[in-house]
């Protein structure tokens, strides 16, 4: 159940792209931005103050975690694990598209949760009242080495051409489609530029790097496969892929965070997460949008 907690608890909302979430003010007003909305009451999540987290919040506040229940007072009930593990988190990137801010953060001293230090993707619904109202998310341990030498989280933060926000998110939607849930897989060269730069630590840049990868996942009998996508967010270059999976024998939850230049995807970010059958604390599952 705690390895679900802080999964809610540590998207940051800020306008400092490495913003350390305790940094963040429970000071509210009427004027609050979507994200401002977002970041005060994460802020007082960490300051355990369930006073103004009961006035940004919905009481019926849905939970998409698995292993955490639904509902706002349960989750103010389960703030004292926070303070007894000392986790912190760090926001690297925010994003808007509408009702939904969604977030790329590294959780640190996060060990009772997984791993010492966690990246994940976490997506909060303001609802047209401006109160919280729903939360998803998918984390993975942080990898120190990886095949292009790059981290989970490095590259560019900030979004550009937000005119061309709904463009991109049709060129992301059908690149799954075409490439990863196999509809038409010659046409990757398509979407993908040649100097692609990859996050994901096992895969090196660069469409070699993709092939290699298939290459080596054909051959051990374990490709991943897509197999529904359930929300697609996108803010200017930046578009969020939130989809279903096979995986290792196991359904997954694909997280792919891609930015596009000119039409292409040029760099790709990404949280793959078993998604769990036992020990479920709500029945919302982690991809009702």
């Amino acid at each position: 159940m705690t390895t679900a907690l802080t999964a809610l608890l540590f998207g940051c909302a800020s306008t400092n792209p490495t913003a350390k979430v305790s940094q963040f003010s429970t000071a509210r007003s009427a004027t609050m931005s979507t994200k401002e909305t977002v970041g005060a009451f994460l802020g007082a999540v960490l300051k355990n103050d369930p006073a103004t987290m009961r006035q940004l919040a919905n009481a019926d506040y849905i939970q998409h975690n698995p292993f955490l229940p639904t509902g706002l007072e349960p989750f103010i009930g389960m703030l004292p694990v926070l303070q007894q593990n000392g986790t912190t988190a760090e926001n690297i990137r925010m994003f808007q598209d509408g009702n939904f801010v969604f977030m790329h953060n590294i959780w640190h001293n996060a060990k009772p949760f997984g791993a010492d230090e966690m990246v994940s993707f976490d997506i909060i619904r303001v609802d047209d009242n401006g109160k919280v109202a729903e939360h998803w998310d998918a984390m993975t341990p942080l990898v120190k080495q990886s095949a292009s030498g790059r981290t989970q989280t490095d590259g560019p933060v900030t979004p550009t051409d937000p005119s061309k926000t709904e463009a991109n998110k049709a060129l992301a939607k059908a690149m799954v489609e075409d490439v990863l849930m196999e509809k038409n897989p010659s046409k990757l060269p398509d979407y993908v530029s040649t100097g692609y730069l990859q996050h994901n630590p096992q895969i090196n840049d660069g469409l070699t790097g993709l092939a290699e990868a298939v290459q080596y996942l054909v051959s051990q009998n374990n490709m991943f496969k897509y197999t529904k996508i359930h929300k697609v967010l996108g803010d200017g270059d930046f578009v969020l892929v939130i989809s279903e999976g096979e995986w290792n024998g196991t359904t997954n939850a694909f997280y792919d965070l891609l930015r596009f230049e000119n039409g292409k995807a040029v760099e790709h970010w990404d949280v793959i997460q078993p998604v769990p059958t036992t020990g479920l604390a709500n029945t919302n599952t982690m991809f009702r949008f």
